[in-house]
């Protein structure tokens, strides 16, 4: 089959490069063909007939802009670390210091034990609610609109406080345990 395609194509190849032949008629008319005439002389062409286009050189690109690498330097301000905080509800707020100011398409994003807390802000002040009570690490990152880290805060430990309500701190008068003389 490969064989008989070859074949094909080496005999269309002669075929395409017949001999083309010109003559002229009574009324002065000019005939091409690839039939002889008995009128018509062979027409040899000393170039390839072929279409040229002459495409101008495209302009180098310029440099591409280098986007100017921010070096942020950032910092939680408040809770400060092993700082214990006391709340039942397990709200609290953090505030954060960023310098320089961020730049456009830059934001803050805080993590507690390794996961945002809430959406990437512009803010330094962000607010937790409904954290369990215990140890947590916050660290603050500056990040670009597609999830790049630019910058990173170092990670501080946290202890939050709720009052339990198995053992109240200071029983009600007269309850509590008798003292022993």
């Amino acid at each position: 089959m490969r064989t008989l395609m070859i074949i094909s194509l080496a005999l269309l190849s002669l075929v395409a490069q017949a001999t083309v032949y010109k003559w002229v008629d009574k009324d002065g008319k000019v005939h091409y063909s690839d039939e002889p005439n008995p009128q018509a002389q062979a027409v040899e062409f000393t170039d390839k007939t072929q279409n040229q286009i002459s495409l101008e050189t495209p302009k180098p690109l310029p440099d591409p802009i280098e986007v100017e690498q921010v070096g942020y330097a950032l910092k939680i301000l408040s809770p400060q670390h092993e700082e214990t905080i006391r709340d039942n509800a397990g709200d609290f707020q953090v505030q954060v210091e960023v310098e320089p100011e961020l730049a456009s398409g830059h934001f803050l994003q805080l993590y507690i034990d390794g996961i945002s807390s809430s959406d990437a802000q512009r803010s330094n002040l962000f607010q937790l609610k409904d954290i369990d009570r215990g140890e947590h690490t916050l660290q603050l990152k500056a990040v670009q609109q597609n999830g790049k880290v630019l910058a990173s805060s170092s990670p501080i430990t946290i202890f939050l406080h709720q009052a339990g309500l198995m053992q109240p701190a200071f029983p009600a008068p007269g309850k509590g345990p008798k003292p022993s003389n």
